[in-house]
């Protein structure tokens, strides 16, 4: 039996495609939006195209809707982050969701009833060893003002009486893309390299896991508000560039890279590499919520596996 149609925001990203991909497995269908046509060879999967800028979107890509994942905004690591970078950053994730909450104000008989958001854990930004619930305070700087425009944005769905989730992110694991398939590819090479002293906490989550606390958000009503994503086993920037090293025998032979050299390097776009974040996810867990790669070392494995002798 077909289950309800899901719009997804963001749906060609590393994310995007593999949510994308367990929602049709799922027997959901799929309305996706687009900044151009596009085909695809999933069942009951269509593009629709929007332009955010120009503030345009395709309603009819709302027909049947009963649920939204957004995922859309602009890469933060694909470019320094210069003044115009940050607004790029910042407006690709709350423009796209106000502009579908107008579309939805417009169509009084929509069937929309949830929506879930990314949100990111540099909500929290650089916090040591503390460990970060959902109630801390938000960082001041760009990071944490950032999320929590973003948070905001999504949760104005309340006001058309829908159910609102954002869930912080982590470090999504994928061998698709990101920051494991940066590192991987460097330590295959012999370049393989710990940023800063090592010891900041980096909070990571297996992109299986990732995609599915996203289902989990979408089919228990009881799931509002915000939530964590991260595994419960995080490790420092050190345990997990060497967790990569060991897992493909190859040794780290290149020296730290200092703090002050990366942020010469990159700005404040070091931040992602440097700054330590470690946050709880008992929240997500005491709502059911089950891991199937709590730990580093299975999720890393999981990514790489070693041939069969």
């Amino acid at each position: 039996m077909m289950k309800e149609r899901v719009l997804v925001t963001g749906a060609s990203g590393i994310v995007g495609q593999a949510l994308v991909a367990a929602l049709v497995d799922g027997g959901y269908s799929v309305n996706a939006l687009s900044r151009q046509k596009r085909q695809t060879d999933l069942p009951n999967v269509r593009f629709y195209e929007w332009d955010i800028a120009a503030g345009e979107i395709d309603a009819t890509c709302m027909d049947g809707v009963g649920s939204i994942v957004h995922l859309a905004g602009e890469n933060i690591a694909a470019l320094p982050w210069s003044n115009k970078r940050k607004r790029a950053i910042l407006t690709s994730r709350t423009q796209p969701i106000g502009l579908i909450y107008d579309v939805l104000r417009k169509q009084h008989g929509h069937t929309v009833k949830t929506v879930v958001s990314a949100s990111a854990t540099g909500y929290y930004n650089h916090r040591g060893d503390e460990w970060m619930s959902e109630d801390k305070a938000p960082a001041a700087d760009f990071l944490g003002q950032t999320c929590v425009a973003w948070e905001q944005a999504v949760s104005k769905g309340k006001e058309l009486g829908l159910r609102t989730v954002s869930l912080r992110s982590g470090v999504i694991l994928s061998d698709k893309g990101g920051i494991y398939d940066r590192f991987a590819s460097m330590i295959r090479k012999g370049l393989g390299i710990v940023p800063g002293k090592g010891t900041q906490w980096m909070p990571w989550i297996h992109i299986d896991d990732a995609v599915a606390m996203y289902l989990f958000a979408l089919e228990h009503q009881g799931i509002r508000g915000v939530y964590n994503m991260a595994a419960p086993g995080q490790v420092t920037m050190s345990t997990f560039v060497h967790t990569i090293a060991n897992q493909q025998d190859k040794p780290l032979w290149l020296p730290r890279v200092p703090s002050f050299l990366l942020k010469a390097i990159l700005g404040q776009m070091s931040e992602m590499l440097l700054s330590s974040t470690r946050v709880s996810v008992e929240k997500i867990q005491n709502a059911g919520f089950t891991f199937a790669y709590p730990e580093i070392k299975g999720a890393i494995n999981a990514l790489n596996p070693r041939p069969q002798a």
